[in-house]
């Protein structure tokens, strides 16, 4: 059994799969795949894949780290339940971790990340300021409020335009994005964490329908 605390953390909020598994304070194997649909049928083999590479099983984890989102609506669905379905089988707890903290993870000062959110919007929260707002969902024309000379760091999408209005500057996450939630999870086992929960901040652009179910015969 591995010494170190094992930490199994994966991501599809995105266009894309991602796992990392970080043993102590290091990352001892990390995997993303590109890939615009497919991530139910590959997580779980992902996954497998970062562990076979460290030779280690399930059975060693410690704790799972999960990207939240924000993001998309069936990707992150996908994630908070596998890490749920996982950390209840393996009896180890499961942390959540957004997806805009995740890109900040590293970086020192007050931060601005942002996420592509589609239809000409973006997810964006800033950071290291007195009093941080939670994510949130905008347009570059009703941005979050930057304190005045803060010089942020701007990370993520349209992360050059952020920068040019706020006078920040612009940079790339310090690390992949499951290395960082794999990080930001360990920071946190010691912690009393909820389940993870799915972090929307738009309502799904599907909706059920609105026409009254069938009548249920006894």
């Amino acid at each position: 059994m591995p010494k170190s605390p094992l930490i199994l953390a994966f991501d599809t909020s995105a266009a894309h799969c991602a796992a990392a598994l970080l043993s102590g304070d290091q990352i001892v194997a990390s995997i993303l795949e590109p890939m615009a649909k497919g991530q139910g049928e590959r997580l779980l083999g992902l996954c497998s894949g970062v562990l076979e590479q460290a030779g280690v099983t399930y059975q060693d984890l410690t704790a799972i780290g999960v990207g939240i989102g924000p993001g998309n609506f069936t990707g992150i669905r996908i994630s908070v339940s596998t890490a749920r379905g996982l950390a209840l089988g393996l009896g180890i707890p499961a942390i959540g971790v957004s997806q805009l903290e995740a890109l900040a993870h590293g970086t020192d000062g007050v931060v601005v990340t942002s996420v592509d959110a589609r239809q000409d919007k973006m997810f964006v929260q800033v950071t290291g300021t007195l009093n941080d707002h939670p994510p949130s969902l905008c347009s570059l024309d009703d941005l979050p409020t930057i304190p005045s000379q803060a010089n942020p760091t701007c990370i993520g999408f349209q992360a050059d335009m952020i920068a040019t209005l706020c006078n920040g500057t612009l940079c790339d996450p310090q690390m992949p994005l499951a290395d960082a939630i794999a990080h930001i999870a360990a920071s946190r086992i010691s912690h009393d964490n909820p389940r993870p929960a799915p972090l929307y901040l738009r309502p799904a652009d599907a909706a059920p329908a609105r026409d009254a179910p069938p009548a249920i015969l006894p």
